[in-house]
């Protein structure tokens, strides 16, 4: 598993939250001295990170900041579990050497661990990488906090979560807070070039684009029960498997295709159709294979495959339609991982706007819009999706525990084939 998490900030509603960030919005309403005040908050030029969340891709990205040559340290990090944050704190102090610097008392731990971290005046700039479930609030309680904030992707899993984000969107701009996201290929010079060349008009007028993540079922992972772990527990270690947590796999990976076919149109779609169903992971309970047809407001189409299968064809990348040709793109964009943060640095040195989360969020939406049209076999809107799209599992709980039963439980059989959605049973609202 890659992340892990803590939960929200309090046991509030959405609803409450978005009342009280309407007013700290007031209050921070010209409030740039006292943000460029906080910006160094160790009284010098040392831009102080914390990392929440230190699995595989946690640890990726805070050595993805460290790989800068701007004045960075690592100063301390969060976690569920604490053998994950020694592990990472172990291996990027190994290369990073003293541009890591955290204290043991500066290693948190818990489902807490993110409201300590964010009370601390010593950090400028986080990184949030739990599983996605959880980025919303966190990201939420950041902005609330006045960090600069590198999110992974994707930003959420459900309508509510894209609800907060938008809300959180409009509190980080207003307070100068900069924000980046980790769909790198808009970081990525080769992309950037790309999509010059494509706007340029070298292939006409685009007409409709294909994008793909089509890879082996092992990509995704699974790991065993342990001895005397509880469910809670077992789900956050394979996260990826639950929609609660990942959104499903169309959502928590295909959102970088998808992100892509959204900045080359400059839009999201407004509607999708589709189909999928799960065939190989039987454990699991998400789709195993997504196809999305997706309308945007022009009338142009973007066709969508995403697969974790073994023994299939295989492709990533973007491919671009158009009047006089075709134009494919490709690859991951991997200039971009240290690139995102080189940017968002800048942004912080400079005083310049950068605020990803808007992008990030209409591009994980577009993932949740999908699936909700393949676990329905319906036609989705993405207007009545954000409006009524379900809240897939709890976020704001204030006494949650490893104890706590997750929102979906085991059939007697071990697995989760209850919970796997059937189109044309399932129910989108």
């Amino acid at each position: 598993m890659n992340e892990t998490a803590p939960f929200a900030q309090n046991g509030g509603s959405r609803r409450d939250f978005l009342v009280k960030s309407a007013g700290a919005a007031a209050v921070w309403t010209g409030a740039g001295l006292a943000l460029n005040r906080a910006v160094y908050a160790g009284g010098d030029d040392t831009l102080r990170v914390a990392l929440i969340g230190c699995g595989g891709r946690g640890t990726g990205a805070a050595g993805n900041c460290l790989n800068g040559k701007d004045n960075l340290k690592l100063v301390c990090v969060a976690d569920l579990f604490r053998e994950r944050a020694e592990r990472a704190l172990k291996r990027l102090k190994r290369k990073y050497k003293d541009r890591v610097a955290v204290s043991p008392d500066r290693i948190v731990i818990g489902f807490d661990a993110y409201r300590k971290v964010f009370a601390l005046d010593e950090v400028d700039y986080v990184i949030l990488a739990t599983p996605p479930a959880f980025r919303p609030e966190h990201y939420a309680a950041a902005v609330r906090a006045g960090k600069h904030v590198f999110m992974e992707k994707p930003c959420c899993v459900d309508a509510p979560g894209f609800r907060l984000l938008m809300e959180t969107n409009k509190l980080a701009d207003q307070k100068g807070i900069k924000v980046a996201v980790g769909l790198q290929r808009r970081h990525s010079k080769s992309y950037r070039q790309w999509l010059e060349e494509v706007r340029s008009g070298v292939i006409g007028d685009i007409e409709f684009l294909r994008v793909y993540w089509n890879g082996a079922f092992a990509s995704s992972g699974y790991g065993e029960r342990r001895s005397g772990e509880t469910e809670m527990e077992f789900q956050i270690r394979n996260w990826n498997h639950f929609r609660w947590l990942s959104g499903d796999h169309i959502v928590e990976q295909h959102v970088h295709n998808l992100d892509v076919a959204n900045w080359i149109l400059d839009a999201h779609p407004i509607e999708a159709n589709g189909m999928g169903a799960q065939v190989q992971r039987k454990r699991s309970q998400n789709f195993d294979h997504h196809f999305v047809e997706f309308t945007y407001p022009d009338g142009r189409k973007v066709y969508s495959q995403c697969r974790q299968m073994s023994g299939c064809w295989n492709k990533i990348g973007e491919v671009v339609h158009g009047t006089k040709g075709v134009k494919e793109l490709g690859g991951h964009g991997s200039d971009g991982y240290d690139n995102e943060h080189a940017d968002l640095v800048a942004a912080i040195r400079n005083g310049t706007k950068l605020n990803d989360g808007w992008h990030g969020a209409t591009s994980s939406f577009t993932g949740v819009l999908g699936r909700m049209a393949t676990y329905s076999g319906k036609v989705i809107r993405w207007d009545e999706a954000v409006a009524k799209g379900p809240d897939e599992g709890p976020k704001q709980t204030a006494d949650f525990t490893l104890e706590t039963n997750p929102p979906v439980l085991p059939d007697s059989d071990g697995t989760y084939q209850s919970h796997v959605p059937v189109p044309g049973v399932y129910k989108a609202f």
